[in-house]
């Protein structure tokens, strides 16, 4: 089916695009931090790192001699209400004006949220979708940079912060929590380890493919998706095999490919993967990129069973075998084979099913329910009934 200039039905013309207000992508980039964040006539910053600081000392030092004092705040694991309410104890107590981000997604996450949370003097429940009160926010962030040292979530150039909160993940969103300066360095990935280049390189994967296949893709980040799936499906398996140490090329695709994913997901939505991702990680406590993993393939053969049942003449099915075309490099490939390269791949990186992380048969049905309720399902390609999220997670089991 088209529409009346011959463009195909279901895909956007109109169009938003929003990123980081200063975006800087390359090697050696980190050092440019201090300077920028000096422009912004700030004298203290909580920075926000992962489970130990020590890689972020030399910042530290460079922030100081350029005039910005420095908080430390240690994010331990996946943020949540607990996390964000004592670091915004310990941001007030220090008279700080803006926020630092530097580590994985949880600590971008942490960070954003802090940020925003301190520029509206207000708690989290009074924002969050699903438990809380989901009131948007009136002023603005607390200045912020993100500076991403893992190459998962993109959320360097995403408006919203997941916390777990009540045995779920839930976001806090708003176009004020973009960052001020996102500063995306390659070589930060040096000393990563397998494990968790396996899951952040699966979520990053997993964010540039359901943004094709959204409802809401849009050419910009269709054209994005298409560079990003192709520097994945050469990328990622060969880092996982070879580390990415003495590797720059594969540090700077793969860190590339994240924050393509976080431009692709943050304008235009995500789908039935981290739909299921989030209320799974809530119950779970399993890594997020691991749980992306274990879903994609399962989400992608009932999609494309459901389109072809129900909307067969959809513009999406043809989008099925590009994304194959572009993860096999074959261009003749099927959309099935492109579900075999994604099982596959998950399988030599070491992912595991959903049953290793604690989740039984019989959790099934709530997951499914807990699934169809989260935002990220909105942008599925097609509304998926209940028994079709069951069956991606039995089948992800």
């Amino acid at each position: 089916m088209v529409i009346g200039d011959g463009r195909p039905a279901g895909l956007n013309r109109a169009f938003d695009l929003a990123t980081a207000a200063d975006l800087r992508f390359g090697s050696n980039r980190l050092g440019e931090v201090p300077q920028a964040m000096a422009g912004w006539q700030v004298h203290h910053a909580l920075l926000v790192t992962g489970r130990t600081s020590r890689r972020a000392e030399p910042l530290r030092t460079a922030l100081a001699a350029a005039g910005i004092a420095t908080t430390t705040f240690a994010v331990g694991g996946e943020p949540s209400l607990e996390t964000v309410r004592s670091g915004l104890d310990v941001l007030r107590r220090n008279e700080c004006d803006c926020v630092l981000g530097f580590g994985g997604g949880s600590a971008l996450d942490a960070a954003k949220a802090l940020a925003v949370l301190a520029g509206n003097g207000t708690d989290p429940l009074d924002h969050l979708e699903v438990v809380g009160r989901g009131l948007p926010f009136t002023r603005p962030s607390l200045p912020w940079a993100a500076v991403p040292t893992t190459a998962g979530t993109g959320s360097e150039v995403t408006r919203n912060a997941v916390l777990a909160a009540e045995g779920v993940k839930v976001s806090l969103r708003s176009p004020s929590m973009l960052a001020r300066l996102a500063v995306v360095d390659p070589d930060l990935l040096v000393g990563c380890p397998p494990e968790t280049l396996a899951s952040s390189g699966l979520d990053a994967l997993s964010q540039v493919i359901e943004p094709f296949l959204s409802s809401r893709a849009n050419p910009v980040t269709d054209a994005l998706a298409r560079d990003a799936i192709a520097r994945s499906a050469r990328s990622l398996p060969a880092a996982h095999e070879q580390g990415l140490d003495d590797a720059a090329g594969l540090r700077e695709d793969l860190a590339l490919v994240s924050l393509l994913g976080g431009l692709c997901l943050a304008n235009s939505g995500l789908g039935a993967v981290h739909g299921l991702a989030g209320p799974l990680g809530g119950r779970l406590g399993a890594p997020h990129g691991a749980l992306c993993g274990a879903l994609l393939p399962a989400v992608l053969e009932v999609n494309l069973a459901a389109v072809a049942d129900r909307a067969p003449r959809h513009p999406v099915r043809r989008r099925f075998d590009e994304v194959a075309a572009l993860l096999t490099g074959r261009p003749d490939a099927a959309a099935a084979d492109g579900v075999e390269w994604v099982r596959r791949t998950c399988v030599a990186l070491g992912v595991p099913g959903l049953g290793h992380h604690g989740l039984e048969p019989d959790d099934v049905p709530a997951m499914a329910q807990a699934g169809q309720r989260a935002s990220s399902m909105r942008a599925n390609p097609i509304p998926l009934s209940d028994e079709e999220v069951a069956e991606i997670l039995r089948r992800s089991l």
